[in-house]
């Protein structure tokens, strides 16, 4: 994953919430209904970003779908410890039709 990427979009996302945030409380029917203002950027935030960050989201997007093909997970680790111990006890045991004489 790229870490340009994943800083600008950060940042992106972070100044679409603070700068709206930030006008909003210079109005003082926000003074005391911050918790409105904070609703109010959150959503200008997010719909900005929909809007403006589709370039850096799906670089984003594409970092984080590498990351997570490239890595396996718990359980595909102990799957291949599981099959490898499978094929190691398949070829020490001996067979059936080694044992029995003719």
């Amino acid at each position: 994953m790229k870490a340009r990427s994943v800083i600008t979009y950060t940042l992106l996302r972070l100044a679409f919430f603070l700068v709206p945030l930030g006008i909003m409380m210079l109005f003082p029917a926000f003074w005391n209904m911050w918790w409105l203002a904070i609703l109010f950027a959150g959503l200008i935030g997010v719909s900005l970003s929909i809007i403006f960050l589709q370039k850096p989201r799906s670089e984003f997007s594409e970092g984080l779908y590498e990351r997570r093909r490239t890595t396996k997970s718990a359980r595909e680790i102990d799957e291949d410890i599981e099959n490898e111990a499978n094929a190691r006890l398949a070829d020490e045991t001996p067979r059936e039709e080694d044992s029995v004489d003719r």
